[in-house]
Formats: C-alpha cells, structure tokens, sequence
C-alpha cells in the first residue's frame, strides 16, 4: 500500500503467536461492542493450470491493525478457537470475492464462514459505480480509500502452498487483509 512506506498492521504469523491468542485478544478488545466488527478476510492457494484445483494454503484475517495469516495446508489441525471465530455473528468477514473463499475453506477444511459482505457490491452501490462490482482489491483501494496497493503478478502467482514464505509473500497477505478491511470501515462507516 503507497502512502509512504509504512505498514499500518501488525501481522502475526501462525509460528508466532498461537491464534487461540490472537482470537481471544480480539474478544478482550471488542468485548461489550454494540456492533459488527468488520474483519478483512482473504485466502490464498498455489495456481492451478489444470482442472483441478490446489487447496486453499494461506488464510487470511485483519480487523483494525491486528492481522493474522494462517497455513492451513501445513496446519496439523483447524484449533476451534478458529472455527468458532469464523461462525460467531459478531463479525462481518468482508473481502472481494469473500463468497469464493469462504467456499473454499468449508470444501478444503470444513471450515464454515458464517457471515460474509462482499465489498464490491457494497462499493458499487453506495458510490454509484456499478463497475465495481467487476473490480478486483487494487481497483477498490483506489476507488474507496484513494490507495494505490501493489499487486505483483510473481507474488499473486506464487507458490502459496510453501513451507516458509517470503517475506514479500507475508507483506502481501497481510495487506490483502489489512485493506480489505479498511474498504469494509470506509463503506460502512464514511459518508457516501
């Protein structure tokens, strides 16, 4: 994301901090909240140039500045912690193409996603923009936050199902979330 070159997240990889920590830190923070917390949700796989599909390998959350990325394809198991966070109806997963990848975790993992928004639909309506509902992330960060994020093809493409990623791999995730997150807060929140 260019607006310097700050990263405006903290991202916690799954070796770093377990995510039974991390869900529950994000209860003690919302704890009393009137409203849906919005969490940017993502999910990403190695590319397929075949009919078959590989597994989602990387899942991606991020609520405010608390991002975590979690390797589902190197996970021993899915802890609940996890699964119960992504069926409590205090949060509202948001994304582009949430749908998509919602689908995915419950068809590779058994994992259920309860309530989803996808953010082009809401973008294209409350700006009165109905090509956004075609855009992809890079378009709505430029549409809605007025961001420019980086998006390159070696990254997007890359072998997502590693053991260790790159760091690059790591910032990309973290801010797939981390802005769509914020289109979600900017939607739902700004004056459009």
């Amino acid at each position: 994301m260019r607006r310097g070159k700050e990263r405006p997240y903290r991202c916690l990889r799954r070796y770093k901090l377990k995510i039974q920590d991390w869900v529950e830190e994000v209860y003690s923070t919302y704890a009393g909240c009137p409203n849906q917390i919005l969490v940017g949700l993502d999910v990403e796989w190695r590319p397929s140039y075949s009919r078959v599909q590989n597994p989602a390998a990387l899942l991606q959350l991020c609520i405010d500045q608390r991002c975590l990325i979690f390797q589902l394809l190197h996970a021993d198991y899915i802890p609940d912690a996890l699964s119960g966070f992504l069926m409590d109806n205090q949060f509202l997963f948001v994304g582009v193409g949430v749908a998509a990848d919602a689908n995915r975790l419950a068809q590779d993992y058994d994992l259920q996603v309860l309530n989803l928004e996808d953010l082009r639909g809401v973008a294209a309506e409350k700006m009165g923009i109905p090509e956004l509902r075609q855009a992809g992330l890079k378009d709505l960060a430029r549409e809605v936050l007025g961001v420019t994020i980086e998006k390159p093809r070696r990254i997007t493409m890359g072998p997502w199902d590693a053991c260790c990623l790159s760091d690059e791999q790591v910032h990309y995730a973290c801010t797939d979330a981390y802005v769509s997150s914020q289109i979600g807060l900017e939607l739902f929140t700004g004056n459009y």
